[in-house]
């Protein structure tokens, strides 16, 4: 498992989001790795096994999901900021959606 996993489920579909594609990316936009959901909804291996401390963005391509769903969505893309503590080891970014709303915390 690496450092940052995410997990995404469609809240209209009442399903994992398969084929969903997520980038991780330091604050500043160096690339740091890109994956695809799995049949879970999931991405058990984005980036690193370790990161240094500090900001860091994930960025769900949730337009293009719901363009391959001929579904109109208001989000095009959802990008979350967050901040990691390099000592605390493991980092997961679950997000709720929908083609009009969106919901994230901070994951275990």
């Amino acid at each position: 498992m690496s450092f940052v996993t995410a997990h995404v489920l469609d809240a209209v579909a009442g399903a994992p989001a398969r084929d969903l594609t997520v980038v991780l990316e330091t604050a500043d936009g160096t690339h740091l790795a890109t994956a695809s959901t799995n049949d879970d909804g999931r991405v058990p291996d984005l980036g690193p096994q370790t990161l240094e401390s500090g900001d860091y963005r994930i960025t769900f391509r949730t337009g293009e999901y719901f363009a391959g769903r001929n579904q109109p969505t208001f989000y095009p893309l959802v990008t979350v900021t967050f901040t990691v503590q390099a000592e605390e080891g493991h980092y997961h970014v679950p997000l709720l959606l929908s083609p009009f709303a969106f919901s994230t915390y901070r994951g275990s």
